[in-house]
């Protein structure tokens, strides 16, 4: 593509790179390459997200307030201090710093999908009620549990119960015993009704089947077949009792297996309604708006494969700057190139990879900004000036 005018109008937004760059950062230094290539561009710099890695970072950068750290049970126990974003009367709340995989690796303990609890996130949704909020938005993704959200609602005054009346003990292994739900004491549930609950989240699986959430993630946070069969018929038989015992049959809703069936949860136990990750926050920072204005986009993210494909905010960016004749450079950690082909066709004009011009993967998250810099002008040199 022949190059146009001077001085250019360019958006900077990108995903978090996992484990190195927050949605901001990457925004950042994709900016500052633009304008090492081009010195004139004028760069907007607008972080997004999906639901999951970074969503309260960006969330803050979008939309400001003030974040409070809140003493929370973890995944498999033990207190840690989460983070809980609060705007006037609005909260927002990653649900992976409270119930996350990455807590389990960072405190060195093995993933455990049978007993790993949701309670951390619905202690946090619980601190946000008490703060006054009337519309609490969780970002679900990177969850170490598996257990429909039971935890969650053990934390916001639901009984969970056995044949015998006892309390089900966390995770996913106790709910192969739920035999009765109860609802949390009435001034409890009133503020529940009272408040507006969104899920936002890149995963579509329903709870329950060969896409559900056990069969599909379960793997992932060490669960074994056998213990995957098991966690199914826990999970089946939450969908059955809450279904009687609350009213609301949503186990086969999209996004109702996204975060070990936290989407279920948060839809069966609070009403909440799920929106697609990227629409949502892609329609939230106004970048339909600002696209208007655009010559060019430049979005990324950690790496790029097949699952980019399904919901990711770089690639529902790109189809929308295709839409309006936009031209899109990506800027990624990695790329697997069996899916360099698939890019064209999502809108992507180039891509250039931190790990092409590091040349050596060790320096990776050592030198990210500078080589996400460097990477952004790479990628918009090969889109325009190729």
């Amino acid at each position: 593509m022949a190059f146009r005018s001077f001085p250019l109008r360019l958006i900077a937004a990108s995903n978090a790179f996992k484990g190195s760059l927050s949605a901001l950062q990457a925004s950042r230094a994709m900016a500052l390459g633009a304008r090492d290539l081009f010195r004139e561009a004028s760069v907007e710099i607008v972080p997004i997200s999906d639901g999951g890695d970074g969503f309260l970072d960006v969330m803050r950068a979008l939309r400001g307030g003030r974040v409070t750290k809140v003493a929370v049970s973890g995944p498999l126990g033990g207190l840690i201090r989460a983070p809980l974003l609060l705007k006037e009367r609005a909260a927002y709340i990653e649900m992976a710093l409270a119930s996350g995989l990455a807590l389990l690796k960072k405190s060195r303990k093995s993933p455990d999908a049978m007993n790993a609890s949701s309670r951390g996130t619905g202690s946090l949704i619980r601190a946000a009620l008490d703060r006054g909020a009337r519309e609490i938005v969780v970002g679900l993704g990177g969850s170490a549990t598996n257990d429909g959200g039971a935890g969650m609602a053990q934390a916001l005054g639901f009984k969970l119960l056995d044949a015998k009346g006892r309390e089900l003990a966390p995770g996913a292994a106790p709910l192969l015993d739920l035999a009765r739900i109860l609802p949390p004491e009435p001034r409890l549930l009133g503020r529940i009704k009272e408040a507006r609950f969104v899920g936002v989240s890149d995963v579509e699986n329903p709870l329950l089947g060969a896409r559900g959430s056990a069969r599909t993630f379960g793997p992932q946070k060490g669960a074994t077949p056998a213990q995957v069969r098991l966690i199914e018929k826990g999970l089946s038989r939450l969908a059955r009792v809450a279904d009687r015992d609350l009213g609301r049959k949503v186990a086969g809703m999209p996004g109702a297996g996204a975060a070990g069936g936290l989407g279920f949860g948060l839809m069966a136990f609070l009403g909440a309604r799920m929106r697609p990750g990227s629409d949502w926050i892609l329609k939230d920072s106004g970048l339909p708006r600002r696209l208007r204005k655009a010559d060019a986009v430049l979005t990324g993210e950690g790496r790029l494969d097949k699952t980019s494909f399904d919901g990711k905010a770089p690639l529902i960016l790109a189809r929308a700057a295709r839409e309006r004749g936009i031209p899109v450079a990506i800027v990624c950690g990695s790329l697997d190139e069996a899916v360099r082909a698939r890019l064209a066709d999502s809108g992507v004009g180039s891509v250039a990879t931190l790990t092409e011009v590091a040349g050596n993967e060790d320096e990776l998250f050592r030198r990210a900004p500078l080589l996400c810099r460097q990477a952004a002008a790479l990628a918009l040199k090969r889109l325009f000036l190729a």
